[in-house]
């Protein structure tokens, strides 16, 4: 596939990702931002341990393992991962097998240890309106424009998501929906680019990564379960708001079990949007570190 069909997926993605970042969401924390930033940053520090434990463990190099175990913004990481030095087959690879296990497994642990009633289904709006693909349109060509200025990495990704983030965080973009045809259009070129490009060496790959993955992801759900009750207890919020909140990815699938079980949607929405801001704000800061200690000599 020609490599501006993955830039054009890359451009949508980071509109639709900077889109979700609504001050009113945002603002459901209350005074409960210093307990939710610690355990943001703490859910990054474990995951990246992860990854650095799993490059040595199966002779993965360091970026590709760490951007593979990050917990939260599968959607983001993947499309950054190749320009970021990673192989982004084998990021692609853990983080959905992250987000599968974790979109299983919370229904059922709601269902089980907190009585809920299950999920709901998210109302979505297919077309979108007028302003959602001007959004879409004005964030893209500007974003991209501006990424390359700044010299950001993964500049087709992180310039449209900051152009989107900064008017959805300022209530400028406050009526504009994106068009799902488009958000999933943008996915389809990503995982058109990085599908493409397995072959029978990455799939024997996988194969093998397959325990070691399966064992660390089980780890951080565990984990992050451990932080959730953590931040329940420093925020006064309820073990299942807790959980929710820091469940290790799957947002889209997170979201629709909160409103079905009756916990506090806004808690759980504002906690998740945060972590989704550290994940792509310092991923890709770490990752660049990482790259220039593996260049250096010694």
């Amino acid at each position: 596939m020609p490599r501006a069909g993955f830039h054009l997926g890359q451009a949508i993605a980071g509109v639709t990702l900077g889109q979700l970042f609504q001050a009113s969401a945002l603002t459901g924390l209350g005074l409960g931002w210093g307990p939710v930033l610690l355990v943001n940053f703490a859910t990054l520090a474990l995951t990246l341990l992860g990854g650095i434990w799993l490059a040595r463990l199966t002779g993965l190099d360091s970026i590709t393992a760490s951007l593979g175990m990050i917990a939260g913004g599968a959607t983001g990481i993947v499309p950054m991962a190749g320009e970021l030095g990673a192989d982004d087959r084998l990021v692609a690879f853990m983080q959905y097998f992250r987000v599968l296990v974790v979109s299983l497994a919370t229904p059922i642990v709601v269902s089980l240890a907190f009585a809920g009633h299950g999920a709901t289904t998210a109302m979505d709006s297919t077309l979108g309106n007028a302003w959602g693909w001007l959004l879409v349109i004005f964030g893209g060509i500007v974003g991209v424009a501006l990424g390359h200025r700044l010299r950001l990495p993964a500049p087709s990704m992180l310039g449209p998501l900051l152009i989107a983030g900064v008017l959805a965080v300022c209530g400028l973009s406050g009526s504009a929906h994106i068009p799902t045809v488009a958000r999933e259009f943008g996915f389809a070129l990503i995982g058109l680019q990085i599908g493409l490009r397995f072959d029978r060496a990455t799939i024997r790959r996988v194969a093998g990564l397959l325990p070691p993955v399966a064992g660390l992801v089980v780890a951080a759900v565990l984990l992050c379960f451990g932080l959730g009750a953590a931040l329940s207890a420093a925020t006064g919020t309820s073990l299942l708001d807790g959980y929710l909140a820091t469940t290790p990815g799957g947002l889209y699938a997170v979201l629709p079990v909160a409103v079905g079980s009756g916990a506090n949607t806004t808690f759980v929405l504002a906690v998740q949007l945060l972590r989704l801001m550290v994940m792509l704000g310092a991923a890709p800061l770490l990752v660049r570190r990482l790259g220039r200690r593996r260049a250096s000599p010694g």
